[in-house]
């Protein structure tokens, strides 16, 4: 008739009684006696015998496959490249054409010509452009170089050290008179370079920022393809520099290259944000690697959540009604977050995980928590959703009996990117003239959306972050075999490809006022600067 002790250590129940704890030596834990053998069931999954969500990704790839059919119709060309081989780019022909960033073999179409490779010599920019190709021709190997050695050296969020310096010493190298700051921003792994033209005067001309990226993922490395992003930013900007280097009047105005860490899960670009890095900044562009080209597709800003619950301990059998179950808020919580899916938008996103939710089964647990993303295709949305999850939040509190505390973006919110159009243009256009055509935005479903940081970026000044293909078709990010592909053949040429539409997208901006004015239209009836850093603040 003892009544059960109310001690979360299992061994101290009678079920498992132990002698009283003697005096060990610092560090060793008391032995446990040996216990008889428990009884185990297992049962394997239904579908284990097949691949998990096998059949959604079919549907999934078979919807891809009609819009790019579509979108070939509609420009009556044939059999789409989503992903080029190495070899693909373009060669001098003597016509007119442009010669690619790594000159071998142009595709061809079912006919037998070579894609659009002509420059519009009306624009007075071929020779400009040309020398952009050069450069990134002439650097192919360094660069190629640059690319596997970031591959090879793996580094997680803030911790890009050999990316960062790696990055840094390439410009140093090529263009010592330079002005490098490493670190910037406040954060030790990223870095700002600043080239300007001779005539740079900041009333009269504009300034593009050049983003790269290079942090890699916890136990995969470079799932998603960030050494790629590294190098294509960094042969943009020496391409730029070696132009106007030797040709001092070839462009107006001021591009800045930055060094942007952390892109996975901390939002580093919006703390380089706070820090100023985007004040005087008239456009920012970058591009990110896929399993094919694409201009655009969604990209859903995401949210972190942690949420706390309080009750009061009490022993689970003997005195239950004395209690407050942190873990039934907890559970209520999650159950009321699966239901809210229904009336949100097939684009949203909620997920979570029960982190914490006892220390032993025969005592009311007095702590609870969940950790939860949520993710919306519109800025306004997000929001919304912020305010619908927190109010299941609460009611779970409410239900238990117990208290709450909600903590908001730990670590900073990314938001929905938001795409301008007329650069976005451009950057089609500077595709077609090394043999890929990407398809329109719109072609990959919703679905398969992810998030990125330079969401961020976008709602504060226009911005690009179109997609180039690198890995075979279906290859999601994230994953091992997308690892596999980053440092491939198709890598290189994707990176080589992506440098040289960077640079051409920074010069037609710099020069082309009127493209300058559609940029900013554009911008400015999408919504324009969005006071990102308190957009939640209040809710």
């Amino acid at each position: 008739g003892s009544v059960e002790s109310m001690s979360t250590n299992p061994a101290s129940t009678p079920e498992n009684p132990v002698a009283p704890e003697t005096k060990t030596t610092l560090g060793a834990e008391p032995s446990r006696p040996e216990q008889p053998a428990p009884t185990v069931h297992r049962y394997t999954a239904p579908d284990a015998d097949r691949q998990r969500g096998s059949e959604y990704a079919e549907v999934l790839a078979y919807e891809t496959q009609q819009r790019k059919n579509a979108a070939d119709r509609r420009i009556g060309r044939g059999k789409h490249h989503a992903g080029h081989p190495a070899g693909h780019h373009g060669e001098p022909d003597g016509g007119g054409s442009l010669p690619g960033p790594h000159p071998k073999k142009r595709p061809s179409n079912r006919h037998g010509k070579p894609f659009g490779h002509r420059l519009d010599h009306d624009c007075g920019l071929d020779d400009t452009r040309r020398a952009l190709a050069d450069s990134i021709a002439n650097r192919a190997s360094d660069l190629t170089e640059i690319l596997r050695a970031i591959h090879a050296h793996p580094e997680t969020a803030y911790r890009e050290r050999f990316a960062s310096s790696t990055l840094v010493e390439a410009v140093r190298g090529a263009h010592p008179d330079l002005t490098v700051t490493h670190p910037a921003f406040g954060i030790d792994t990223a870095f700002a370079v600043e080239l300007t033209s001779a005539d740079y005067d900041p009333e009269k001309h504009r300034t593009i920022a050049i983003l790269s990226e290079y942090d890699a993922l916890p136990g995969i490395g470079h799932g998603c393809g960030h050494n790629v992003i590294a190098t294509a930013g960094l042969g943009a900007f020496l391409a730029l520099t070696d132009t106007l280097a030797a040709t001092p009047d070839a462009f107006s105005g001021r591009v800045l290259y930055y060094g942007t860490p952390a892109e996975e899960s901390e939002a580093g670009k919006e703390l380089m944000a706070r820090a100023g890095a985007f004040d005087s900044v008239d456009a920012a562009i970058m591009v990110h690697p896929y399993f094919m080209d694409v201009a655009d597709q969604a990209w859903l800003g995401r949210r972190e959540c942690r949420v706390t619950y309080t009750g009061v301990s009490a022993h689970a059998s003997s005195h239950p009604f004395m209690g407050r179950n942190a873990l039934d808020a907890a559970s209520l919580a999650y159950q009321g977050l699966g239901l809210l899916r229904q009336q949100i938008p097939g684009s949203d996103r909620i997920h979570a995980i029960i982190d914490r939710g006892g220390e032993a089964p025969n005592l009311i647990p007095a702590t609870a928590s969940l950790h939860i993303n949520i993710r919306s295709k519109h800025a306004p949305t997000l929001r919304a959703l912020s305010r619908r999850v927190e109010e299941v939040l609460r009611g779970a509190a409410l239900m238990a009996g117990v208290s709450a505390e909600v903590t908001w973006d730990g670590s900073p919110m990314t938001m929905p990117v938001r795409t301008n159009g007329p650069l976005l243009k451009r950057w089609v256009a500077s595709q077609r003239a090394v043999g890929r055509h990407p398809y329109p935005p719109g072609t990959v479903s919703d679905t398969l959306a992810a998030s990125t940081d330079f969401g961020n970026v976008s709602l504060r000044v226009p911005g690009i972050h179109p997609l180039i293909g690198i890995a075979p078709e279906g290859t999601g990010m994230h994953t091992e075999q997308f690892a596999l592909a980053a440092n491939t053949p198709e890598a290189v040429a994707g990176a080589l490809d992506a440098a040289f539409g960077l640079a051409f997208v920074a010069v037609d901006y710099l020069v082309d006022d009127e493209l300058a004015r559609a940029v900013r239209t554009h911008f400015e009836e999408a919504g324009g600067a969005v006071d990102v850093e308190g957009y939640f603040s209040g809710m």
